[in-house]
């Protein structure tokens, strides 16, 4: 950020504790406050002398300097008298000793710090330049971003003068350098889909603004539209052939040039791994390390850095916790072995044995250290308290790393640690030693499936692996990456010749089987866990088996205590207890979650010492109850008056209530893969009904397109479950539910398919919920192909079924979309009539969400209408409420309509800027058609603001997808690309 205006922190007043402080801008108009009061300036000419004198950076400006900064060359005969009446007047506005004279000039002093609104904006880019410097591109793009807020449009805006105008196109410059900074590093951060319609916005503004383009060509290109950053390149080179004749800078042309070749440097950046440096070491007392070691270089790195800080610490402590089987051994001892050198007086070892039945004794310990140590037995003490005193004393100016392996507890260690500056130790335990202090904890987790498939590798070998890889990951993941699984695995291929790589697959693939198959002689994956489940009480091994037969990545707190039935204080307590004894994982505040392999664990002890047995039916429906009965609470929230929730089934087990409907929401998007989940598990037995209602009331994931194709999955098991149960009731909603995935993926056939066999389902069972959101949807459909006459019908269906239910809300949903029938027939008036009737229905019950899908319609109405102000007023309603309730699809399709409403404005810089940020709010939903739709207006836009290059691109990326499609919207397209091509 080359020429950047600096102004230095300036004075405070006299006293610290004043009240109400003087603040100025200078960014945008020239105003000053008292406190939050709002100072008169004055006339132009007044401000131009304020803003010339806090420009002067504190320093004083002279008589002839001020005329000259106000007029220039021409100044009036009387202005000398004027500028003194311009300063006078200004004293009397700002407080004593702000505004002073002296050496026949004049100077702005005694100004608080922060007090500037340039100032800030300085201090801000400085901070953020130092962030980035060190590495930090999250934070520096974050106080770039809060300096270029600082603008409130033109900075110095109406001042007259040269000096004015001078600073006016400086300080433009910066927050363009300042912008492009931000940019740059948005790009570095990997968001270049969300930096396309910034930069197509400014690229409009700043035509010939090189960098700009650069920075819009290479975002283009990370977001897989190559010729559309060639088109740039293009539209560029004419532009300043046109109007500068020049061509593009050397790097606008290189980055051509580079993506031409598609140059892997111009890939999206990751974040560098940090090696760790150690060197090897040869210990004394250490076990041997394992000379297949691999991976683990960020906590080998770590360890290794919290031992070098030994020499002049009291003690350096590092407390390894992980579940049986994850490595904390292997890690300890390789760390320990590389430490060698820095601890030259000895390295010593015990096996705590902490996780089997008889721990080893602190005082047996410690008499063996002090043999170990060169004490003499006569001299080794009997009681504990002697022994640990004369330990530390024998290490007294000693360098001795000590590795307290397989601790039970901090109890058992803490007698066990040196006491001295220099000497450091090691611990690893199943156990979180949070009451260890400090220690420095680590949890270990899991190897990365990179370097689970590398140890593997290294134990089966390069040949048998490198020809079924696919089958080799199966294996590693199968493992669940814990590294004791996969030595094991790798042990039993490596001694078996004739086995290949896929036939160990497939012997793990069978989740029944698979703790079985992974133990090799005296090593057993199950063996390890058993030692960790048999140490714990009986509510804690209750609270393993049960928690272990919900399926789904992880477990809230709430839903946990509805499987173990029991009140939340009590479920936390027995959770964070399995926590500490490594057998489960805090996923993050108030949520739980197993390793794989000690799931299957734990199903097992379910199936082999839960009693009676039905009770692990009855946790996992309690789960499903309130997984409905919660879902069913955050939909009468969405959609108040909604009848669904009364044609749900019932439940037994309480949900979940909620302040506010953000609170709703924020619950169903953090509980959605666990919910999916759930349905899946729960379809192929008593609790299918109840799988389907969820599926339902939770429909929000669909629509929002977070958990689309997890949603489709759930959906289709749960038909399938429906249709072999012959169950006309199940099958219907869940067809229902399919149809609305299929809409939103924008496969209308399919949707449409589904919608038919939804109508005769919920005709059979007699069910008045899928009776009428069928018609509905079937409605919806027709719309988008073109079938009005039929759509009009089944709205007209369903606006009769939703009445006959009495639910309102279904009712304006019905009534907005046949608005869309009357709007494609040419009938206008009546379109913005139905549109508003369905408004005045959800506004009434007070359904914000569903509200603006009537103000998306009325929108459209009344864009066709010519009231462009109107719809653009109506559609932006509309989209505040999408984005506030997650709905990515509707939020994009709003955008798109903008765009459009925007074009018939005639402002397409803006339709640009729409439809770029539709582009990527719709990237992975909404189908291929709704992107032809967004990339046609898209083409439009840029091609009016001179961009057509870019234009042709989108077109006839639009035309590829509507004749693959084979929709009639690409006619349209071959329209606006026969003029180009005759061009």
């Amino acid at each position: 950020m080359d020429e950047v205006p600096r102004v230095p922190k300036q004075r405070r007043p006299g006293s610290s504790e004043e009240p109400e402080t003087l603040r100025f801008s200078v960014l945008g108009p020239v105003r000053a406050w008292r406190g939050e009061e709002s100072l008169s300036t004055g006339s132009p000419q007044q401000r131009a002398l304020l803003a010339a004198l806090l420009l002067r950076e504190g320093r004083t400006a002279t008589a002839a300097e001020l005329i000259d900064a106000l007029w220039g060359e021409e100044p009036p005969s009387r202005a000398l008298a004027a500028l003194r009446t311009y300063a006078s007047r200004l004293r009397k506005v700002l407080d004593a000793g702000v505004l002073v004279s002296e050496s026949g000039g004049y100077a702005i002093r005694s100004v608080a710090d922060g007090a500037l609104d340039l100032a800030v904006a300085q201090d801000l880019a400085a901070d953020a330049e130092k962030a980035k410097n060190a590495g930090d591109l999250c934070r520096a793009r974050e106080l770039l971003g809060r300096a270029v807020a600082l603008w409130d449009g033109e900075a110095l805006a109406g001042v007259p003068g040269p000096y004015a105008e001078a600073q006016r196109v400086r300080l433009e410059e910066w927050r363009l350098q300042l912008l492009e900074s931000r940019l740059d590093m948005d790009l570095e951060q990997g968001c270049h889909a969300e930096a396309v319609s910034e930069l197509t916005a400014l690229t409009a503004a700043h035509p010939l603004r090189e960098r700009l383009r650069e920075l819009l060509m290479l975002a283009l290109y990370r977001s897989g539209r190559q010729a559309e950053a060639l088109a740039v390149y293009a539209d560029t080179r004419r532009l300043l052939a046109d109007e500068l004749g020049v061509d593009p800078r050397p790097g606008l042309q290189e980055l051509q040039h580079r993506i031409l070749q598609a140059d892997p440097g111009l890939a999206e950046p990751s974040a560098p791994v940090t090696e760790p440096a150690a060197t090897p070491v040869r210990p004394a007392q250490l076990p041997a390390t394992v000379p297949d070691f691999t991976g683990r270089s960020s906590f080998v790195a770590e360890l290794s850095e919290v031992l070098a800080s030994a020499e002049g610490r009291v003690m350096a402590v590092s407390a390894l916790a992980g579940i049986g089987g994850v490595g904390k051994t292997t890690l300890a001892v390789h760390v320990a072995h590389q430490a060698r050198s820095a601890f030259p007086d000895g390295q010593l070892y015990v096996d705590l044995q902490g996780a089997g039945a008889r721990a080893a004794e602190p005082e047996t310990v410690l008499g063996s250290f002090l043999r170990a140590l060169g004490t003499a037995d006569s001299a080794i003490p009997d009681s504990l308290e002697e022994r640990s005193a004369l330990y530390r004393s024998v290490l007294d100016g000693r360098r001795v790393l000590v590795l307290l392996d397989n601790a039970r507890d901090a109890a058992q260690v803490r007698p066990l640690l040196p006491g001295t500056s220099g000497c450091a130790a090691l611990v690893t335990s199943r156990v979180r030693m949070v009451d260890l202090a400090g220690a420095h904890l680590v949890d270990l987790d899991v190897m990365s499936p990179d370097e689970a498939l590398s140890l593997f590798t290294k134990i089966v070998g390069e040949e048998r692996v490198a020809s079924e890889r696919e089958a080799a990951l199966d294996v590693v993941a199968a493992c669940g990456f814990l590294p004791l699984a996969i030595r094991i695995a790798a042990s039993r291929l490596a001694a078996r010749r004739t086995w290949t790589v896929s036939v160990l697959a497939a012997k793990l693939a069978d989740e029944r089987r698979r703790l079985d198959e992974l133990q090799a002689g005296d090593l057993a994956v199950k063996a390890t866990f058993e030692l960790g489940y048999g140490q714990l009480e009986p509510g804690q091994a209750r609270a393993f088996r049960l928690l272990g037969l919900a399926d789904g990545p992880d477990i809230s707190l709430a839903a946990a205590a509805a499987v173990l039935d029991l009140p939340a204080e009590e479920t936390e307590d027995l959770l964070e207890s399995l926590v500490d004894t490594s057998l489960l994982e805090s996923a993050a505040p108030g949520r739980y979650r197993f390793h794989d392999l000690v799931r299957l664990y734990a199903r097992a002890c379910a199936e082999r010492d839960e009693h009676p047995p039905s009770e692990r039916e009855a946790a996992l429906s309690r789960l499903l109850d309130f997984y409905l009965a919660t879902a069913a609470r955050v939909y009468a929230i969405e959609r108040p008056g909604d009848r669904l929730v009364d044609h749900l089934e019932v439940t037994r087990y309480p949900g979940l209530t909620f302040a506010d409907r953000h609170a709703a929401q924020d619950w169903l998007y953090a509980e959605a893969d666990a919910l999916l989940f759930c349905v899946r598990q729960s379809v192929g037995d008593s609790r299918l009904r109840r799988a389907v209602d969820l599926l339902w009331a939770a429909k929000d994931l669909a629509e929002s397109g977070a958990n689309a194709r997890e949603y489709e999955v759930a959906a289709h098991a749960a038909l399938a479950s429906a249709r072999t149960a012959q169950d006309a009731w199940a099958a219907g909603r869940a067809l229902t539910t399919l149809t609305d995935v299929h809409m939103v993926a924008g496969r209308f056939d399919q949707a449409d398919a589904a919608a038919v066999e939804a109508m005769r389902m919920a005709k059979e069972a007699a069910d008045p919920v899928a009776s009428c959101w069928a018609p509905n949807t079937r409605g919806i459909i027709a719309i988008y192909q073109n079938r009005h006459a039929e759509g009009e019908r089944h709205l007209n269906a369903a606006i009769e079924n939703f009445r006959s239910d009495g639910n309102r809300p279904g009712e304006a949903s019905a009534l907005c979309n046949l608005s869309r029938i009357h709007l494609a027939t040419a009938r206008v008036e009546s379109a913005v009539a139905l549109a508003q009737q369905g408004i005045d229905i959800y506004d009434a019950m007070g359904n914000s969400l569903r509200g603006a899908n009537g103000r998306y319609a009325l929108g459209l109405a009344l864009t066709s209408s010519g009231e462009l102000r109107l719809a653009a007023e109506s559609l932006r309603e509309a989209l505040e409420t999408f984005r506030d309730s997650r709905q990515r699809l509707w939020e994009g399709m709003t955008l798109f309509r903008l765009a459009q409403v925007d074009l018939a404005a005639r402002h397409p810089a803006q339709a640009a800027s729409n439809a770029e940020m539709a582009l990527t709010v719709l990237r992975g939903i909404g189908g291929k058609w709704r992107r032809g739709l967004v990339l046609t207006v898209l083409g439009r836009a840029l091609s009016g603001i001179g961009q057509t290059g870019r234009a042709q691109v989108c077109w006839r990326e639009a035309l590829r997808i509507y004749e693959e499609l084979d929709a009639p919207e690409a006619d349209e397209v071959r329209d606006l690309l026969t003029p180009a091509a005759a061009a």
